[in-house]
C-alpha cells in the first residue's frame, strides 16, 4: 500500500508543478508501446510453511486509450507473458510461473500548457497464470482479480507523440496448490514501472 501512496504522491506533485490548464479532446485515441518492469513486493505470503519470494521481470507492454471526455480516458494495458521464479524459505527454489496481467483503467490527464502532462488512474486487473513448473510436483496458481492504481507523466516530443513514464500498483493475490493440496496464497502485489512511446490518433 505504501507503493501505491508513493505513486499517487509523485503524480500529484507533477500535476501541481505542471502549469496552467488546457483541454484534451474527447474522441482521441492513443496507442503506446514500451517495456514494463514488474517488481513484486518483498514478502509474497506464506506457502508450504515458508515465506514465498517472487522475483522481478521485464517484458514489452502495450496500451490503448480512448478519451470518453476531455482529459478523461479509458485505457487497456496488455503485455507479453511475464515469467517469475518462486522460492520458499526453508525449501529454496520452488518453481516458475508465467502470467498475463491485462488491466482496464480510467485515467484523468491533467491538461497543461507545457510539454509535461501528468495523469492519475484507477481500474481493475485480471491476472491469469499458466505454465507453472515446479521440481516439487504439480504447481497451480489460481487467476486473480484486483484493484489497480496508475500514476504517470507524458512528455510531448511532437504534435502527436509523447514519451511516457508511469508507475502502476496492482493487487494480485493467488491461491496456490501443489499436487492438488492447498499450500497458501501468493501475495504478489507488484509495482509495475513502464516506459513507453505514446502516439495520438
Amino acid at each position: 500500500m505504501t507503493r501505491m501512496a508513493a505513486a499517487l504522491a509523485l503524480s500529484t506533485a507533477l500535476a501541481t508543478l505542471a502549469g496552467p490548464l488546457a483541454a484534451q479532446s474527447q474522441g482521441d485515441w492513443t496507442v503506446g508501446l514500451g517495456v514494463g518492469y514488474v517488481n513484486p513486493k518483498s514478502n509474497n505470503g506464506t506457502m508450504a510453511g515458508g515465506i514465498a519470494t517472487v522475483d522481478d521481470n521485464t517484458r514489452p507492454i502495450f496500451t490503448v486509450e480512448y478519451f470518453i471526455r476531455d482529459n478523461l480516458g479509458i485505457e487497456l494495458l496488455a503485455a507479453t507473458p511475464f515469467k517469475h521464479d518462486v522460492s520458499i524459505s526453508g525449501i529454496g527454489y520452488a518453481g516458475n510461473v508465467k502470467h498475463l496481467p491485462p488491466t482496464l483503467s480510467l485515467n484523468y490527464h491533467f491538461p497543461t500548457n507545457s510539454a509535461w502532462k501528468p495523469y492519475l488512474g484507477v481500474g481493475v486487473n485480471y491476472t491469469t497464470f499458466f505454465e507453472e513448473n515446479s521440481p516439487l510436483g504439480t504447481l497451480k496458481l489460481d487467476d486473480s482479480f484486483g484493484v489497480a492504481v496508475n500514476a504517470g507523466v507524458d512528455y510531448q516530443i511532437s504534435d502527436r507523440g509523447a514519451l511516457r513514464l508511469n508507475a502502476r500498483w496492482i493487487n494480485i493475490e493467488s491461491d496456490a496448490t501443489l499436487n492438488g493440496a492447498a499450500i497458501g496464497t501468493a501475495e504478489i502485489d507488484p509495482l509495475v514501472i513502464g516506459i513507453q512511446y505514446v502516439h495520438r490518433f
